[in-house]
C-alpha cells in the first residue's frame, strides 16, 4: 500500500519542480478494508500530495490537485482515471457531484428526500495493480474509440482519438446516437489483433508503439462493441440520474434512481465484465430485501455494492441483508463490512498548536 503514498510525493516533486523536499515524520491509520474499492489507494496518493504541498509550503487549487493525483496514480501501473481523486478533493458534505473532465468540473447535485445509501462488502479481494484486466478495458475502449473515429471522423483526425469522449465531442453526435450506431461500427462480438489492425490500417508495431500500453502488449482478443456500450449507456445513464434528482420528487423520483443504478450494474456485469459473483449475489440480495436500486461500486472485479434504500426500510434492510449474504462469512466484521453512508466533506488538513 506504500507505493501508493509514494505515488502522491513523487507527483508533487515533479510536477511542482520540488528540488530540496521537506522531511515528514507520517503515521497513516484508516479504516477501509482492503480492496474494498471504496477508494482506499486514491486516499493514500490524495493525502500524500496535501501534505507535500503543505508541508513544502506550496499552494495550489484543488481541481488542479485532483489532476495531478490522477496522474500520479499511474506510477503504480494501472491507467486509471480521475474520478476519485476528484471527489476525495472537492466533494462538499451533504451534496453529490457531478464530476467531468477536459476541463476538470465538479457540479453540486442534490439527492432526493429519503434517499439512503448502503454499502456491503463482497468480501471479495482483487489486486487491480497486479493484475491485467483494468488496463485491458482500458486499451479496449481506446480502440473501440479510434475504429469509431475512423469511421465517423474526417480525414485521420482518428488518430488523436484517445477516448470515446473524444469521438462524441468532434463528431457532434450524441450518447444516444452513438450507442445506436455500434453494432453497425463495430459489428463483431470479439475483435482479433489482426481485425484491429486491418480496421485502422496500422502495422503491429505501430498497435504496440501508439495504442497499446506497456503491460497490454500480447493481447489477442478485445470486446470493442460490448466495452465501448459500457461506456456510453453509463455516461447517458450519468446525465439522467442528474436530471431525476434535480427534477423528480419523492417516491418516484427515488425508483427512477433505483433503475438506474441496476441498469449500471447489468452493464457493468455483461459489458464491460469487471462484476464478481459476489457483487452479483449482494446485488441480487439487495432488490430482493427491498433496494430501490443497486451496483457495484469502485472499479469492480471485487469490493463492495452501493444501495439505494428507501429510508423507512434501512433498519429492515442492513439485518435482513446481514442474515442472508454474511451468515458464512465467519470472519467478517460487520460493522465495516456494511454501513450506511451519506455525502461528506473531502480531504482536510488540521494543523495543531
Amino acid at each position: 500500500w506504500w507505493s501508493y503514498f509514494l505515488c502522491g510525493l513523487k507527483g508533487v516533486y515533479e510536477d511542482m519542480n520540488v528540488e530540496n523536499p521537506k522531511g515528514m515524520q507520517v503515521l497513516v491509520s484508516g479504516c477501509i478494508p482492503p480492496s474494498a474499492g471504496l477508494s482506499s489507494s486514491s486516499a493514500l496518493v490524495v493525502g500524500s500530495a496535501i501534505i507535500a504541498t503543505v508541508s513544502n509550503g506550496i499552494e495550489t487549487e484543488r481541481s488542479s490537485l485532483a489532476s495531478l493525483c490522477a496522474r500520479a496514480e499511474r506510477f503504480i501501473g494501472t491507467q486509471g482515471g480521475g474520478m476519485d481523486q476528484a471527489i476525495e478533493l472537492l466533494a462538499q458534505e451533504g451534496q453529490a457531484k457531478l464530476i467531468e473532465f477536459n476541463p476538470l468540473v465538479a457540479n453540486d447535485v442534490k439527492l432526493p428526500q429519503g434517499s439512503v445509501f448502503v454499502i456491503a462488502n463482497s468480501l471479495q479481494e482483487k489486486n487491480k495493480a497486479a493484475s491485467n484486466e483494468f488496463n485491458s478495458r482500458v486499451v479496449e475502449c481506446r480502440l473501440a474509440a479510434k475504429i469509431l473515429g475512423k469511421k465517423l471522423l474526417k480525414d485521420e483526425a482518428w488518430k488523436e482519438v484517445k477516448k470515446l469522449r473524444d469521438v462524441e465531442k468532434q463528431s457532434g453526435k450524441s450518447l444516444e446516437d452513438l450507442i445506436k450506431i455500434l453494432d453497425s461500427c463495430l459489428p463483431k462480438e470479439v475483435y482479433s489483433r489482426e481485425d484491429v489492425l486491418s480496421e485502422l490500417g496500422i502495422t503491429d508495431q505501430y498497435l504496440r508503439d501508439d495504442i497499446l500500453t506497456s503491460n497490454t502488449q500480447e493481447l489477442q482478443t478485445f470486446k470493442l462493441k460490448q466495452r465501448a456500450r459500457h461506456v456510453l449507456s453509463e455516461s447517458n445513464r450519468v446525465y439522467r440520474f442528474r436530471e431525476v434528482c434535480h427534477n423528480s420528487k419523492g417516491e418516484q423520483g427515488l425508483m427512477e434512481l433505483g433503475e438506474l443504478m441496476s441498469a449500471s450494474h447489468k452493464s457493468c456485469r455483461y459489458d464491460y465484465e469487471c462484476s464478481a459473483e459476489g457483487l452479483d449475489t449482494l446485488t441480487e440480495l439487495a432488490i430482493k430485501n427491498g433496494a430501490l436500486g443497486s451496483r457495484l461500486t469502485g472499479a469492480g472485479w471485487g469490493g463492495c455494492t452501493v444501495s439505494l434504500v428507501p429510508e423507512s426500510k434501512v433498519e429492515k434492510f442492513l439485518s435482513e441483508l446481514k442474515a442472508s449474504y454474511y451468515k458464512d462469512k465467519q470472519n467478517a466484521d460487520l460493522e465495516s463490512a456494511i454501513f450506511v453512508s451519506k455525502p461528506s466533506a473531502g480531504a482536510t488538513v488540521w494543523q495543531l498548536s
